[in-house]
């Protein structure tokens, strides 16, 4: 297209629209408050933990007390912690509801811009909605996984090469240029910011091949998007990456050490490799089976086959593209249709490859209404039957939706409150925590200069023969003041075997019981020294 051509700026929000967006922002914030605080697994074992360990420069004074999480990028959790810290709980929480609820915003303008019928924006809103709705996103509400919320980033993304598909096609290379460099901006600060979200890399680098044009618009484009993905990554990811290489001698501490070795762990991919797929027919059906048996892709528990439903129909519409055989009056724009199947189609393969873990592609099944009603759209079959099943297959989804929330407390505070016993002297005072059980939410409530050290777990254990375990041994043996254990009070087995390990026995006489407002109680425990 010739340079003097200009394109049309993306089409304003009716009142309407802006009506639908503000009540659906409403309900899932309310819904999140709702809810009340997250006491999952995860949010107790780290989330808490890391930022605090950051803002308070604990990383050469404590060691793995949040396991493998210890050492996790904390800037995503720095701004709840923050305000859970300094504000109220249901202000916090009703922060994170709105940010999680504004996913809704970049789902409803793709699919408003993809579609071709009369009442595009009643289908959009109900497209997007029911994005909303899907069986991970349910359980995932409130809670501090934050793959509902950086989604906000990859989905901006991908909806700014959506609406700007023709420009990005033909238009001026400066303006391809910066609005590729913005879309992987975004990108890459996500999977800066948590590692998992990498693969919506390798999905925004084929949405921006299926956008088409000229052999200059391609490179600009993939240029742009790389440049603008790298800078995004060093933002999100540069410090701690740096930070983790300094101290440990591994970028992505403690994960793929197999590679890197540092010597501070063992030479071990530290990954959670339960449920990549071995064999052809595994791969092929994966989708399908996982709908059907959440255990196979995750352990969060929920229930959902919009993903299954999206990968049959999806294949089944390429089938029919591909032949040449598809409608002759499409529901949704071709090109449209080509990025987001592209889109899909590299996040899942490198996900596949890389975890193949459900929650990590919980912005498929956020898109999945979009895909199926894409899928349906290219059958060649009558309009109003494409409609009439692009219903029922989404009713059909709705019915075998089931969301088990996380545990959860009530709102309150302090956010967090830990009753733990009166320490007598905490300048001269050191800690050691056992077991698998997640600990690290309760560090933050111990005065600041007690060192604390997770002597057994899930990264580290006794006799396992890498440098920070000897290290936490030499600081045990070196240490003249108090020491006390912290563990759960169902563990106290474990905890007993390996205090042993480090020559120190429990003084049972003088534990104590402690509990706290999120969930769990625990044991604190003096130890003493044994004589061998």
């Amino acid at each position: 297209m010739q340079s003097g051509v200009t394109y049309s700026k993306v089409e304003r929000l009716a009142p309407a629209e802006k009506a639908f967006l503000g009540v659906s922002l409403l309900i899932w914030t309310a819904y999140t408050v709702w809810l009340g605080k997250d006491t999952s697994w995860d949010f107790r074992n780290y989330h808490w933990y890391i930022p605090y360990a950051l803002l308070n420069d604990r990383l050469s004074l404590d060691i793995a007390v949040a396991h493998q999480g210890s050492y996790y990028n904390p800037l995503s959790d720095v701004p709840f912690y923050l305000l859970a810290r300094y504000t109220t709980s249901w202000f916090a929480i009703a922060v994170l509801g709105f940010i999680q609820a504004l996913n809704i915003v970049p789902m409803y303008l793709m699919a408003r811009s993809c579609l071709k019928i009369a009442e595009r924006e009643l289908a959009a809103a109900a497209l997007s909605f029911f994005g909303m709705t899907g069986g991970m996103m349910l359980t995932l509400y409130g809670t501090h996984y934050y793959d509902n919320a950086l989604s906000i980033f990859t989905l901006t993304a991908l909806a700014i090469i959506v609406l700007r598909r023709q420009e990005m096609a033909e238009g001026k290379l400066l303006s391809v240029a910066k609005w590729c460099g913005l879309a992987g901006l975004l990108t890459g600060f996500a999977a800066g910011l948590k590692l998992p979200m990498a693969p919506y890399t390798m999905g925004f680098a084929a949405a921006l091949i299926a956008v088409g044009g000229s052999r200059k618009h391609l490179v600009t484009r993939l240029a742009a998007g790389g440049l603008g993905g790298v800078a995004g990554f060093a933002a999100g990811a540069g410090y701690w990456m740096w930070r983790m290489q300094e101290v440990t001698g591994n970028p992505l501490f403690p994960y793929f050490n197999d590679y890197f070795k540092s010597p501070l762990a063992l030479a071990s991919p530290y990954r959670d490799m339960r449920f990549l797929q071995g064999g052809f027919w595994n791969v092929i059906t994966y989708p399908i089976r996982f709908s059907i048996d959440y255990r196979i892709a995750d352990d969060i528990p929920y229930g959902d086959i919009r993903i299954g439903i999206a990968y049959v129909i999806v294949i089944a519409g390429l089938l029919v593209w591909f032949t040449g055989n598809r409608s002759k009056e499409p529901l949704f724009d071709p090109v449209a249709t080509r990025i987001l199947f592209a889109f899909v189609a590299g996040t899942y393969y490198f996900w596949l490859k890389l975890f193949a873990i459900h929650r990590y592609i919980l912005q498929l099944e956020m898109l999945a209404p979009i895909l199926i009603a894409m899928g349906v759209g290219l059958i060649p079959v009558g309009r109003k039957t494409r409609l009439v099943t692009i219903g029922c297959l989404l009713f059909f989804a709705l019915l075998f939706t089931r969301t088990e929330h996380l545990e959860g407390a009530p709102l309150g505070d302090p956010y967090i409150k830990v009753e733990l016993p009166k320490i007598a002297d905490p300048a001269h005072t050191m800690v050691v925590m056992t077991g698998d059980a997640p600990l690290g939410f309760l560090a933050p409530s111990l005065p600041p200069e007690i060192p604390i050290l997770r002597i057994d777990g899930w990264m580290m254990q006794p006799e396992d023969g890498s440098y920070l375990t000897g290290e936490m041994r030499r600081r045990v043996v070196a240490h003249n003041g108090p020491l006390f254990l912290i563990a759960d009070a169902y563990d106290m087995g474990r905890a007993s075997a390996a205090i042993v390990d480090y020559g120190l026995a429990i003084d049972w006489q003088k534990c104590r019981i402690f509990v706290t407002n999120l969930t769990g109680t625990y044991q604190w425990c003096p130890l003493l020294r044994r004589n061998w």
